[in-house]
């Protein structure tokens, strides 16, 4: 990650290049999160992604989750507290 671009930011674009989604949605939460464990004050630790992509036809629910986990890659999981998902196809 670098520049001056969010964990939204970050995570809508890595998404995009990896599923070229019909839908998709990223929602940082982590402001509903304040006081609770795993908020680190930055404002970016809680997000929800809604996705709906061809790609995910055929896969499990784990292996969607995988596989969006593999496509944000390590560096933004790690950054990232708390990630729900609702994944779909169209």
């Amino acid at each position: 990650m670098s520049g001056k671009l969010t964990k939204a930011d970050h995570i809508k674009e890595r998404l995009r290049a990896a599923f070229a989604p019909e839908h998709l949605l990223v929602r940082n939460d982590s402001a509903s999160h304040a006081g609770h464990a795993g908020h680190d004050g930055s404002g970016e630790s809680h997000f929800h992604v809604e996705i709906k992509a061809v790609g995910f036809a055929g896969l499990s629910r784990i292996a969607r989750h995988r596989a969006v986990h593999a496509a944000l890659g390590p560096d933004l999981m790690g950054a990232i507290h708390a990630l729900s998902l609702d994944i779909s196809t169209p």
